[in-house]
């Protein structure tokens, strides 16, 4: 892929994880006021033309541009109160950050910051509006981060569970995709009987031989809804045992029928299958941490304050370690902070973020994560052949990434429920 095809696609990527409602123009028709906020007809449209060539350089078929604007709409309301809700719960990305983000992602495309403005000019966007549009992803991510990801844990106890029954004994992966049209909390008979009858349309269109990805581009609810629904591989042991049971019957391509959960009902399809009997190589790194939590006596300020004073304190010539165990507000300073050889994927996205970035023994800026404050040390990387641990760290990451989505479809279907929408798409 070309440098400019790169820098499209994280154009494409940033605007649609970051629709937002702008001021009122005399010239706009508004599409929905979510709130106190409004979305216009000017916005939908330039979010429509994003999604298609998203679609397209899937390979996916775009659903019809009726079916697509509904779609489309309905994933700004989404995220435009989600958006609300950081800002009235004090959640904010500040210009540093923001700044430090925009350099990583020059870095990551072989590019300084004024070659990435320049090349961004050329997709015919204004640095600001890109500027702020990363702004807003990162604190869509950091809000889902802070209220779902660091709220959400697996025990030992569900790991062991899940190794000794009988979904251990299948050592398959499974890839798969899913479509879902969700169902409100208080939902009455009639609405579950219409989201019943979408559901069923699309199962309609799939059995008449529809591509997967344009139906749940056209029908899900899901946030991956407009990728095509691609969940990706998924191993047997992470997976309901009856569900397995029915996926050892399909074949690659095909799809289940549809299927009520508590969060409404899903298809799936199986896109491929494979044997998880293969060596497992993954990275991992050395780290060690110190961490200040933020409360009502400690602002985020403040904390901050206090690990740039602390960074300087190591910065000439005091021990990490040493300074770990005196300040540090985690577990692990009575290890100097010592995390230990740590997986990708361990750790909340800042955190790896920061600590895959990081050169060996230097110090850290100081990072925000849904935890607090930290400054990070790696001390050592490696490539680790961890097959026998294989089944033990797949079982839990793939636990908790269940856990994960489903609560935060749960907690984003409540705020949803409870946000006043006045959708005026469909008036004339």
């Amino acid at each position: 892929m070309t440098m400019k095809k790169t820098l499209l696609a994280l154009l494409i990527a940033t605007t649609l994880g970051t629709a937002y409602a702008a001021p009122v123009r005399a010239v706009d028709r508004i599409v929905a006021v979510v709130n106190k906020s409004a979305i216009t007809e000017s916005d939908l449209q330039k979010r429509v033309k994003d999604t298609v060539m998203e679609l397209e350089a899937r390979k996916v078929t775009p659903p019809a541009p009726d079916v697509l604007s509904r779609q489309v709409l309905e994933q700004m309301i989404t995220e435009e109160v989600q958006v609300q809700y950081a800002t009235s719960n004090g959640v904010r990305v500040s210009d540093d950050e923001l700044q430090q983000t925009l350099e990583r992602l020059a870095s990551q495309n072989k590019l300084t910051l004024e070659a990435m403005k320049v090349q961004v000019a050329k997709e015919g966007v204004t640095f600001d509006t890109f500027r702020e549009q990363i702004r807003r992803q990162i604190l869509l991510s950091r809000l889902k981060e802070r209220e779902v990801e660091s709220r959400v844990n697996v025990s030992d106890t569900e790991v062991e569970q899940v190794l000794k029954s009988e979904q251990t004994a299948n050592r398959s992966e499974y890839r798969l995709a899913n479509i879902l049209v969700s169902v409100p909390e208080r939902a009455d008979a009639k609405q579950i009987d219409a989201q019943s009858q979408k559901a069923h349309k699309a199962l309609a269109e799939l059995d008449a031989g529809q591509p997967f990805a344009k139906v749940a581009a056209a029908y899900s609810d899901a946030p991956n809804g407009l990728k095509g629904g691609d969940l990706g591989w998924r191993p047997a042991s992470s997976l309901p045992l009856d569900f397995t049971k029915l996926l050892e019957t399909m074949q690659p391509g095909s799809h289940t029928t549809v299927i009520r959960s508590q969060q409404g009902f899903f298809i799936f399809q199986l896109q491929e299958k494979r044997s998880a009997d293969t060596p497992l190589m993954v990275e991992q790194y050395h780290v060690r941490h110190i961490l200040l939590r933020t409360n009502e006596a400690v602002s985020e300020a403040d904390a901050k304050t206090r690990l740039l004073q602390i960074r300087d304190r190591i910065e000439r010539g005091a021990s990490f370690e040493e300074m770990a165990k005196l300040y540090s507000e985690d577990a692990s300073n009575t290890r100097g902070g010592d995390l230990g050889w740590v997986n990708l994927g361990d750790t909340v996205p800042t955190f790896e973020q920061a600590m895959t970035s990081l050169p060996l023994n230097t110090v850290s800026q100081p990072v925000r994560s849904p935890f607090g404050w930290h400054l990070i040390k790696v001390e050592g990387k490696r490539t680790q052949d961890v097959a026998q641990d294989r089944e033990k760290m797949m079982v839990k990451q793939q636990i908790r990434a269940r856990k994960i989505d489903e609560a935060y479809l749960d907690w984003v279907r409540q705020l949803r429920d409870s946000a006043f929408v006045d959708d005026r798409l469909e008036e004339k």
